[in-house]
């Protein structure tokens, strides 16, 4: 239905201008509100006729709102709060973005005004609408809100100002401060939403661990090696596992001091893994069942890398393919399986053989399959451990291999060792 109808509907309903209307719900829909919530906050704000006049949205505290709520009048405590810029129908907004809490719970919300928050402010929001954001309640803070500060502050017990250790983040946060060591960086021009951009990507690292990043305002401070405290990062799902964005509003310090990076993995059975969704460092132990399709000799586009079939590219069609080896790996270790992928280098490693010695042996046998066959009788029936990335989405788990080593350790003293743990 276009949104003139919608409008019509309203104004005919709520015995008031349709023009007036028109313009309130185009407001909201272009702050992101779904139609049908935009409707109802309308609604609320002019009074429903068929309810007999206007109510004022109920109060609730924050761990009883749900999706299907509306909107709501809640007190709570600002955990954190940042900006950030999003596109939406083709216009940048600013909005501004972090947790809010109560004594019974947290919740994210999503300001389309700069109501002026600060970590740390007690504050009313009246008739703020709600909408699910990845199967939770999320509040949106817009023209129809009507914001108050608080004198007398809540006691919550929640941490205000978003700083935390990258083992801690999840994807969805937002605001967060992080005081990191630059693993890994990397300049790269990328086809951005206005055309060719510049970013930094590479890797954080910490005390707990490491996570991927992207600066989409490559900052100076950020370089290989260096250590700085970034304030109001966001974090966004990449290939399956929470990577840390830094915007143009983020807060970009030096570090004088050291940050150590922890040296431990998470070490998981598979089935735990797989259940993460997706997890940036992780070593798995398990049986290598079978060598997949696609291993072995392989060529892959000069212009984006990614494997090609018979010379062509899904993206630019025709080219000239590149040599390159690859595996891909079914690792079992009785919970379940995942695909484990292995690069050039480590691949090399598994054939015992470079890349001119595969090209070689293919141009012998006339057929680039022997070098597959040749890795599966290496690998296939062996027990390795597996660090790496592992990424779940709807074709499968794909473990993205770091290391990939073969348990050569007796099994009949590993099984004596883990009964001795039991029965002690």
């Amino acid at each position: 239905m276009e949104l003139d109808n919608h409008a019509e509907d309203l104004a005919s309903d709520l015995g008031i201008d349709k023009e007036e209307v028109k313009a309130d719900l185009q407001n909201l829909v272009e702050y992101s509100v779904p139609i049908d919530e935009a409707k109802q906050s309308l609604r609320r704000k002019y009074g429903d006729g068929s309810s007999g006049g206007s109510s004022a949205p109920s109060s609730k505290e924050i761990a009883e709102i749900t999706p299907e709520d509306s909107n709501v009048t809640v007190t709570g405590v600002v955990l954190t709060t940042g900006k950030r810029s999003i596109r939406y129908q083709g216009d940048d907004h600013v909005i501004v973005e972090g947790r809010l809490a109560d004594e019974t719970g947290t919740i994210d919300y999503t300001a389309w005004e700069d109501f002026g928050l600060s970590a740390g402010d007690t504050i009313t929001a009246g008739n703020a609408s709600v909408r699910e954001w990845d199967g939770e309640p999320e509040l949106n803070l817009g023209e129809s809100t009507s914001l108050s500060f608080e004198a007398d502050s809540i006691e919550v017990p929640y941490e205000t100002g978003g700083d935390a250790q990258l083992a801690d983040l999840q994807t969805g946060d937002r605001a967060v401060n992080v005081e990191v060591a630059v693993v890994d960086c990397e300049r790269r021009t990328i086809d951005g939403r206005d055309g060719e951009t510049e970013i930094l990507s590479g890797v954080f690292g910490d005390e707990s661990g490491r996570l991927p990043f992207t600066n989409w305002d490559p900052a100076p401070e950020i370089e290989a090696g260096s250590t700085v405290r970034i304030e109001n990062a966001y974090v966004q799902e990449f290939r399956g596992v929470p990577e840390v964005n830094v915007s143009e509003f983020s807060t970009v310090t030096a570090l004088e001091r050291a940050v150590d990076v922890g040296v431990e993995t998470t070490t998981m059975d598979i089935s735990a893994a797989v259940h993460t969704g997706g997890i940036y460092d992780v070593e798995v132990t398990g049986n290598v069942l079978a060598v997949r399709e696609g291993s072995g000799l392989i060529q892959r586009c000069p212009e984006c890398y990614r494997v090609i079939q018979k010379g062509q590219c899904r993206t630019h069609g025709d080219v000239d393919g590149i040599d390159d080896l690859r595996v891909k790996a079914i690792l079992d270790d009785g919970t379940g399986a995942v695909t484990v992928v292995l690069d050039d280098e480590l691949t090399e490693q598994v054939y015992d053989g470079t890349l001119e010695d595969a090209l070689e042996q293919a141009r012998e046998a006339m057929d680039q399959e022997v070098v597959a066959d040749t890795i599966r009788e290496h690998i296939v029936g062996r027990e390795y451990r597996v660090r790496g990335h592992l990424s779940v989405d709807e074709y499968g788990a794909n473990l993205d291999a770091e290391s990939f080593e073969e348990r050569t350790d007796d099994p009949t003293v590993r099984a004596s060792a883990f009964l001795e743990e039991v029965h002690s």
